[in-house]
């Protein structure tokens, strides 16, 4: 079935009706000689539909999906959220949260009943699948550059950065240098391979996007987790990238927010501030700001988090997501405070208010 003319001598011995539809699902496409000439081939026929899928270096790119532009549509296939995985293993909610946090959402961690084969097959899909195929597929020689980097990014989940920022940590850390290209090169190689996405920053009031800083999220926390070995499971910074993949998940785009105030220091002098909102969540007709709050405490902790999404002045829904379990509460200024199981468990809660 290797063979282009096997392959396509079978599908035509199945199709054997005009008048009836038939769908043709090819696993691991790439393992097929010439195998975009194939699909290609397969488009043209009328009572036909096509879905492909790939694991390697090959198809993980966006080279593919240029090849079929105009002919198909790229269907994003994301691990596990956490509502779809505790619906799989059922028993207590935050026992299920506990290994949803360290493992992810990936399904075969899911089916995997030790702490050790989870862990194993996380380092084993890094290894060989994600890092190999980024290395592979761009002739990288410094695998050692690229394997650090991917360390820093993890490290940093949630924190503002930009190459040069990245550079200069290799240069002061390990007295290595890479140069700011070569980074950003990096980084485009390992957002396509599906391993992290970037969220851009957005001036809120001023509708556009600042290119100095954006921050990066891994597509699953699990293999975030092995990279580190287990090591920096901070959970306010692994509670934001786990909401960042939810809102992700549910089709919204995401950027992080910016909002500019100005007014006076302690001294009278006019001073401008800026006020982060965790997440710009769009998708028409919906826009959402979200702030991720891990504790709140005190009311001054609360003060803060609500203040970036006070001072922005539009009718959108605003939403505080605290990690302790609350009964959910909105205030007379109409900004929502959820439980974090609580909204990563209710696909509607964006869209309702």
């Amino acid at each position: 079935m290797r063979k282009p003319d096997t392959l396509l001598d079978y599908i035509d011995s199945k199709v054997v009706d005009d008048g009836k539809p038939y769908y043709i699902v090819l696993d691991e496409v790439q393992l097929v000689e010439e195998f975009v000439e194939v699909i290609l081939s397969l488009t043209h026929m009328r009572n036909v539909d096509v879905y492909v899928s790939g694991s390697n270096s090959r198809f993980l790119s966006s080279d593919v999906v240029t090849e079929f532009r105009g002919r198909g549509d790229e269907i994003r296939i994301w691990p596990l959220t956490f509502d779809e995985y505790f619906s799989g293993i059922g028993g207590d909610i935050r026992k299920a949260w506990l290994d949803y946090y360290t493992f992810g959402g990936l399904p075969q961690v899911a089916l995997l009943e030790t702490e050790e084969k989870k862990t194993d097959y996380l380092r084993g899909l890094y290894e060989t699948t994600y890092l190999r195929d980024v290395i592979e597929r761009n002739h990288l020689r410094n695998l050692e550059g690229m394997k650090e980097l991917v360390r820093v990014i993890a490290s940093g989940i949630g924190s503002s950065t930009n190459p040069t920022r990245i550079a200069n940590t290799f240069q002061s850390a390990q007295g290595v240098t890479i140069k700011r290209d070569t980074i950003k090169q990096y980084i485009d190689y390992l957002k396509d391979s599906f391993l992290i996405e970037e969220a851009l920053r957005y001036d809120v009031k001023g509708r556009k996007y600042i290119g100095t800083e954006t921050k990066y999220y891994f597509a699953d926390i699990g293999i975030r987790a092995a990279i580190l070995n287990y090591r920096q499971q901070e959970e306010t910074h692994i509670m934001e990238n786990i909401i960042y993949n939810e809102l992700r998940s549910r089709g919204y785009n995401v950027d992080v927010g910016l909002v500019e105030l100005g007014g006076k220091d302690e001294n009278g002098k006019f001073v401008r501030k800026q006020l982060e909102v965790d997440f710009v969540v769009n998708r028409p007709p919906y826009r959402v700001y979200i702030q991720s709050a891990f504790h709140m405490p005190t009311p001054e902790k609360e003060q803060q988090e609500r203040r970036p999404l006070l001072s922005i002045n539009d009718h959108f829904r605003k939403i505080v997501i605290v990690g302790d379990d609350i009964h959910r509460k909105e205030d007379e200024l109409g900004v929502l405070t959820v439980g974090l199981l609580d909204f990563l468990t209710d696909k509607k809660i964006l869209e309702q208010g």
